[in-house]
């Protein structure tokens, strides 16, 4: 969804031009000393930079779709630049430029922008470092007072000769811009705070030239020719693979920059400033569409190719900008001091462009991402991109990269631990930890056969997925062995019951089994294809079903009598209601074998209730409903039930955790965890919010639950889990001040903390993984959890058993349209944001 601004009053826009007008000034200082510094870094003509600085935020500060954005040449550009240049020569480079820009163009009409996130952040990441090195290594050899070689490796090879050959004016110099550069931003006191106003890079850009021509020194300088002799583009020349290669490079490296660029503006924006004085949203198609128009213009006029500036976009959101005029205005003022400010630009020493550039290198291969793909274990993806970027080339590095991720997940896919050990009441346990695939069935199926014929076995099925060769592995040997006499049970993660479908319908009916006719209601109507360990059905031999049950019952979770999903009232009403008329006749045949699949499970009844009715009878209301759903629980489930509630009212509750959630009636708790009684212990309430021990009219309840949770149930962790849609969450968001008081407003003052964490720069935002928000309703929704966790962790009690180290806090996110359940990850992303991932990826 893309957000669109209203149409600003004559007067709200005269009431910006002040705060743009400034902000344009200070992206200027910071834009030309960069863009002199990355030409020169790229072997192209300095004007090049100034070309490509004036076009980005006039060009694409017009038409971009990143309001506060600033594009302009960037580093991430440069080896691929300069790798060009060296190959085709600077006129092939700017045609390739203008090409890569119609490429843009085409991306962005088919609305592909959003593609580029799906990439690997440590793929990202580890290109950016090894641009980073590149650039460094090159760079440091004009520091020493040298000429950069040809590629990385010849540039640490030559080190020893340069450091050999020392100039001790251009090292100098060059140390004077690094120290003015690291230290601007530390200059104590009040003075420091007042020149702290003007940007470091030109403050040591401005310091190293006066210094040089003070004191006479004597080191090659800036040498802009005159415009007159400007190189325009040329037809392109040389292999066609290679220039289609050369114009693919700069378009992917371009595009998923800016783009990435776009959404860290985005959140730096929402982190800064309150939900009235924000410009409206990326839309990143047209973020894309501005980009080509840009490099189609700057290639045309003899300029380097451009991107979405990090640091530029930075400065313009802190500098106050407040639409896109400043971007444009910044372009202007390059432009005019390309014409006007020559003599005073030849005055720059070469090795200080050359320093300010070899640092934004070194700043390119940051320790945040290193510890962010470190925690998510990907380091392996971003050191080999980082060596193969070195080494070979940015488009060689990515490929190298998404190489090596892809191996990596097939390696995480296939890696599966399959274990057999004998306990000592003779059960023998198979235990697969990881996915079931066609790699394990060798390993699976030698496990399996150690297992004596006339023992019983537990196999418990730690995956979230299972292909076919698996599938039938297990099923084969599970037939094999209930017909030699021997008893079975399968179960999934944390001892749930788990169901292996097609086994020999006989072997079913000998056990009893109260699922035997569950048909798509039950595993397969809840999983789905072959899902092991999503349904609830348990398969035993001949006369050992009492002996498993005795010892299901010394074992929490392993009961078969809860299963994660069957249908409910609201659920059979809105099926009747659609298919009334269509499937008449299918009902009247779905019924007939319903019932016929019944009346095979005997005595033990049906869990779904028995056949369905082919016209269903109106639904019924208040009491009426509720009285027949009591009815139905005692008629088809309580006898499953009984012998476990029993079993919990003789030892007493022992839940894991306490589950603290929003009391909205489409949460449904044990459907969406799969547990069942005596698992969780639940609190339920608007927005699910934890007030603060001592907050103005703080409900006791909930705190008495945490108190009861923690300190006499000994629960090992508790979630927070909110939900799509929270109807809480709107009205926080919509609320007006000086409205009367009711208990739902004062209830809700409790997430008055989570909307100013949503505003607030301090505060890591929160997101889905692989997609932004959908609105700020969901923001707001996984900002709550996140901030209900920072209240979790005020309550005495909980601040003691975390750092007892006996507890553990996890945030839950549910999104009821997709019915997916996603978990908060430790630590923040690329862009500082809180990320919730599915249960997959999580695990």
């Amino acid at each position: 969804m893309t957000a669109t601004s209203p149409t600003r009053a004559p007067e709200g826009v005269r009431k910006d031009f002040p705060a743009d007008l400034s902000a344009s000034i200070a992206v200027f200082l910071i834009a030309m000393p960069l863009s002199l510094g990355i030409a020169l870094a790229t072997g192209a003509p300095l004007q090049a930079g100034l070309v490509a600085a004036a076009v980005g935020g006039i060009v694409a500060g017009r038409l971009g779709g990143a309001p506060l954005q600033v594009s302009g040449p960037a580093a991430g550009l440069t080896v691929v630049t300069a790798e060009l240049i060296q190959r085709y020569g600077w006129r092939t480079t700017c045609a390739i430029t203008v090409l890569a820009g119609v490429c843009q163009l085409g991306l962005a009409a088919l609305r592909t922008a959003r593609s580029a996130l799906m990439v690997s952040p440590a793929i990202v990441h580890g290109m950016l470092a090894g641009i980073g090195v590149t650039i460094a290594l090159a760079q440091l050899h004009i520091v020493l007072g040298g000429t950069p070689q040809s590629s990385a490796v010849a540039n640490v090879l030559g080190l020893p000769a340069q450091l050999a050959d020392l100039h001790p004016v251009a090292l100098g110099v060059s140390a004077l811009t690094l120290v003015v550069l690291l230290g601007w931003p530390r200059l104590p006191g009040r003075a420091g705070r007042a020149l702290r106003k003007l940007p470091a890079p030109l403050a040591a850009v401005a310091a190293a030239t006066a210094f040089a021509a003070l004191a006479g020194l004597s080191l090659p300088r800036v040498d802009l020719p005159s415009w007159r002799s400007h190189a325009l583009p040329e037809m392109p020349e040389g292999p066609v693979l290679g220039l289609i290669a050369a114009v693919l490079t700069i378009t992917l490296v371009g595009s998923v920059e800016s783009l990435l660029s776009a959404v860290a503006t985005d959140k730096l924006i929402a982190s800064e400033r309150g939900t009235d004085n924000r410009p409206p949203r990326a839309d990143l198609d047209r973020e894309l569409r501005g980009q080509g128009a840009a490099n189609i213009v700057s290639g045309a006029l003899g300029g380097l190719p451009i991107t979405g500036v990090a640091v530029r976009s930075v400065a313009n959101v802190k500098s106050g900008a407040a639409s896109r005029k400043s971007s444009m205005m910044h372009g202007f003022w390059v432009l005019l001091a390309a014409f006007l400010l020559v003599p005073l630009l030849d005055l720059i020493p070469l090795a200080t462009l050359a320093a300010l550039v070899m640092a934004v290198g070194v700043q390119m291969v940051s320790i945040t991402h290193l510890r962010s793909v470190t925690r998510h274990r990907e380091a392996l993806v971003y050191g080999t991109t980082i060596v193969a970027v070195v080494l070979g080339g940015v488009l060689e590095g990515v490929a190298v990269g998404i190489a090596v991720a892809v191996a990596l997940a097939l390696h995480r896919l296939a890696r599966t631990r399959i274990t057999l050990e004998r306990t000592v009441d003779g059960v023998h346990r198979v235990r697969a930890r990881g996915q079931l695939t066609f790699l394990a069935v060798p390993r699976l199926s030698r496990v399996l056969n150690q297992i004596p014929h006339d023992a019983h076995a537990v196999v418990e099925l730690d995956g979230s997925f299972m292909d076919h060769a698996a599938y039938e592995t297990i099923q084969d040997w599970q037939q094999s062995h209930l017909a030699h006499g021997g008893t079975l049970e399968v179960t999934g993660r944390s001892g749930q019951a788990a169901r292996i479908n097609g086994a020999d319908p006989a072997a079913a009916d000998r056990t009893g089994s109260p699922h035997g006719a569950d048909g798509a209601d039950g595993a397969e109507g809840a999983g789905g294809g072959h899902g092991a360990e999503r349904g609830p059905d348990t398969r035993h031999g001949e006369g050992g079903h009492q002996a498993d049950r005795s010892r299901r019952g010394q074992h929490r979770g392993t009961h078969q009598c809860c299963r994660p999903w069957t249908p409910w009232q609201n659920h059979c009403d809105h099926r009747a209601t659609s298919t009334r008329t269509a499937t008449s006749t299918a009902a009247t045949t779905a019924a007939a074998a319903a019932a016929a699949a019944a009346a095979t499970d005997g005595e033990n009844g049906s869990w779904d209730g028995g056949s369905p009715d082919v016209s269903p009878a109106p639904r019924r209301r208040g009491a009426g409903q509720l009285a027949s759903g009591i009815s139905a629980f005692q008629r088809d489930t309580a006898p499953h039930v009984r012998d476990e509630l029993a079993r919990l009212a003789r030892e007493g509750q022992q839940p894991s955790q306490l589950f603290i959630t929003c009391a909205d009636s489409r949460l449904v708790t044990s459907m969406i965890t799969a547990s069942g009684p005596g698992d969780l212990f639940t609190v339920r309430n608007v927005g699910n919010l934890v007030p603060l021990p001592g907050a103005e009219s703080t409900d006791d309840s909930v705190a008495a639950a945490i108190e009861y949770a923690v300190d006499v149930l000994k629960v090992d962790s508790i979630t927070v889990c909110g939900h799509s849609g929270c109807g809480a969450m709107q009205a926080l968001l919509s609320s007006a001040p000086g409205v009367a008081m009711t208990p739902l407003r004062r209830w809700l003052r409790h997430g008055l903390p989570s909307l100013e964490r949503m505003g607030s720069r301090h505060h890591a935002w929160a997101r889905i993984s692989g997609r932004l928000p959908a609105d700020a309703v969901e923001q707001l929704c996984l900002t709550n959890v996140v901030q209900q966790l920072e209240h979790l962790r005020a309550h005495e009690s909980v601040a003691r058993r975390l750092a007892e180290g006996t507890l553990e806090l996890h945030g839950m996110y549910f999104h009821v349209g997709e019915a997916q359940a996603y978990l908060l990850s430790e630590g923040e992303d690329f862009f500082d944001c809180r990320v919730f991932d599915t249960v997959g990826q999580h695990a």
